[in-house]
């Protein structure tokens, strides 16, 4: 016999389960007001991920870690005084990233640690200050090299 929805979610659709306990909401309120300290230009080569044109936002990947160890950040800020729909996905680019640090309190911190093991002692903001496109392939060697230098001309 099918269960009822009711059944299913155990009568109400507001129930948790005993060991599951809400995110104390002190913890909330000091990671939504955490202070930023002066933002920090980080220059990072990479690619964009994905581009949300109507959010003003990008995912990208770089090639050298940021400051807090990531190589992939998700939902960067783009000053809307870029023309995001010129953005190139799988492009190679060089970003100037503001990178903002705010820190947590001890008591924070041990509560991420200890109850969701999450180690994390900052909050971090990045926002796409400029960009420019690499030349990448005028890097790569010719394909019409002479074989001159290939020849051995050893016996006399």
């Amino acid at each position: 016999m099918p269960r009822t929805k009711g059944q299913v979610s155990g009568g109400t659709t507001k129930a948790k389960a005993p060991e599951e306990e809400p995110f104390p909401e002190w913890a909330e309120e000091e990671i939504k007001s955490v202070k930023l300290g002066e933002p920090e230009i980080v220059t990072r080569s990479g690619y964009f991920l994905d581009i949300y044109e109507n959010d003003y936002k990008v995912d990208i990947q770089v090639y050298e870690a940021l400051p807090d160890g990531r190589t992939i950040v998700e939902g960067l800020d783009v000053p809307k005084s870029m023309k995001i729909t010129d953005f190139l996905k799988g492009t190679v680019y060089e970003f100037k990233i503001n990178v903002s640090k705010g820190s947590l309190s001890p008591q924070l911190t041990e509560l991420l640690k200890s109850k969701y093991n999450l180690d994390m002692d900052s909050i971090y903001r990045f926002e796409l200050q400029e960009l420019q496109l690499m030349d990448v392939e005028s890097d790569l060697p010719s394909s019409s090299s002479s074989s001159e230098g290939n020849e051995q001309e050893e016996e006399e």
